[in-house]
């Protein structure tokens, strides 16, 4: 007797044969599991860690440039005795693998997927550049450690604290921030899932906006950039909860990048 055949699937975004959970798991689902978030996010940790050897130390003092977020991570684990310039990056790593442990999701990585994500990723840049177009202001989604010129630095050196702004800014806004609130606001004060992350993205809009510089030269506050800043906050929580990690880290790096690196490099030659 002839085995019956079973019916294949149609969807053009499953991305694992075979029978059993993962099977059933689309790009939308995959693309927001911590593990693919690592594997797309590595490279730009490198770049940042080895960047900051390279371009981000003052020739004679020798003190690194770094992201504030960076250096304010770094700092807690200094107050309880643990000091290396590398535990940041050592952090993000151990929560995004824990995490993945905890899941129990597929060790499985594919590399359309991490691909798919990178596009998707530059693509959500795009309502970032419309926004500053619209509030005539284009400013990088980064804060430094120290008041610095970003002009005047080689396009090594913005590279490097773009990547660092995508990874550090959004693992303390987003990550640790949106996640701690939300889980205030759900398990503690009994509100709705959809509520506590509602609230948890606009109190992590509010802190990234109050984190960044925006006073004007004479004193006061710079509107424009004020509400830029509490506009982006709300965006990129909203890609944090619909998107995952991943895409929202790279999401950041890339808008700066661009901003910072790519648009100079191109007005310079025209």
């Amino acid at each position: 007797m002839a085995r019956a055949r079973t019916k294949s699937s149609s969807n053009p975004f499953r991305l694992f044969a075979g029978g059993g959970a993962a099977s059933r798991e689309t790009y939308g689902d995959v693309s927001r599991h911590p593990l693919q978030a690592f594997w797309l996010l590595l490279p730009f940790l490198l770049l940042y860690e080895l960047g900051s050897i390279m371009y981000l130390q003052h020739p004679t003092e020798g003190v690194r440039e770094s992201i504030a977020a960076y250096s304010f991570v770094e700092r807690i684990f200094r107050a309880f005795g643990v000091a290396s310039f590398h535990i940041p990056a050592i952090l993000l790593t151990a929560l995004l693998l824990s995490w993945h442990v905890a899941r129990r999701d597929p060790t499985t990585v594919r590399l359309p997927v991490l691909f798919t994500m990178l596009v998707e990723s530059i693509l959500w840049t795009f309502p970032l550049l419309l926004l500053g177009l619209l509030l005539q202001s284009r400013p990088g989604l980064m804060e430094t450690s120290r008041t610095v010129d970003l002009t005047s630095l080689p396009w090594q050196a913005r590279l490097t604290l773009s990547a660092g702004a995508g990874l550090y800014e959004e693992l303390l806004f987003r990550l640790v921030g949106i996640t701690l609130v939300q889980f205030i606001a759900t398990n503690l004060l009994g509100a709705a899932r959809e509520v506590g992350a509602t609230i948890a993205v606009f109190v992590s809009a509010v802190a990234f906006a109050a984190y960044h510089r925006t006073t004007l030269p004479g004193g006061g506050a710079d509107l424009t950039l004020l509400t830029y800043y509490g506009l982006a906050g709300l965006y990129f929580g909203s890609l944090f909860i619909f998107r995952g990690f991943g895409i929202v880290a790279a999401t950041h790096f890339l808008f700066d990048a661009l901003v910072l690196v790519a648009i100079p490099a191109a007005g310079a030659r025209n």
